[in-house]
């Protein structure tokens, strides 16, 4: 053997050392991506079918044909409320949207059901529940001089619709009425109001989603 086999020796080993870490760096960086992968999977596929994927792009695809344009046509709308209420100064508190939601769990506790689980049965979470409180009660103040409701026409809608009213529920009917008329002054005036807004706005489709 000669003199510089030992050598040699060492170097090679040098090599494979080198070697190894090098392809454990790949490796793990190979694992680090499978695992970035398989966490973000829900990012591209909705669902796996026999090995097959569905993509989340082909359940968006659907959703569009069937009802892309009223989502598009909310999106819009709710854009116009915004920018209408914060040009006014309108803003809703944190306290009168937990007011709201406590008033809508009160209602369903009343009926016998929670406010999970009407959620639930909603595909909803709270935070969307309080999204929508939110639009609802920028509008309401967008047109608070067109919804209100007096005694003259609570007492109108009773004579006209002849309402029979019984004694000792005298209060708690006017109430439900005046609640009525009230909702639906606020449904025409806020149907004027985004009718308005949308005229006014200088609006382009780069989509269209037909009728």
């Amino acid at each position: 053997m000669s003199a510089g086999a030992p050598q040699e020796k060492a170097i090679h080993i040098k090599i494979n050392v080198k070697s190894a870490k090098r392809y454990g760096i790949i490796a793990a960086a190979i694992v680090a991506v499978l695992a970035a992968g398989f966490l973000a999977k829900g990012l591209f596929i909705a669902a796996m079918v026999d090995g097959s994927p569905v993509s989340r792009l082909a359940v968006i695809s659907e959703l569009e044909k069937v009802s892309g344009k009223q989502a598009l046509d909310s999106l819009i709308t709710k854009k116009l409320v915004d920018a209408a209420a914060a040009k006014k100064g309108i803003a809703v508190s944190a306290d009168e949207i937990s007011a709201e939601i406590k008033k809508i769990s009160d209602q369903l506790v009343s009926q016998g059901q929670t406010l999970a689980a009407a959620l639930a049965g909603a595909g909803m979470i709270q935070a969307d529940l309080e999204k929508q409180i939110l639009s609802q009660k920028k509008m309401e103040k967008l047109v608070a001089d067109k919804i209100s409701v007096t005694a003259e026409e609570v007492a109108q809608y009773i004579k006209d619709y002849k309402v029979p009213v019984t004694k000792g529920q005298e209060v708690e009917m006017n109430s439900q009425i005046q609640d009525q008329l009230r909702q639906q002054k606020l449904s025409d005036a806020s149907g004027a109001l985004i009718e308005s807004l949308r005229s006014a706005a200088k609006i382009w489709y780069w989509v269209s989603y037909g009728k």
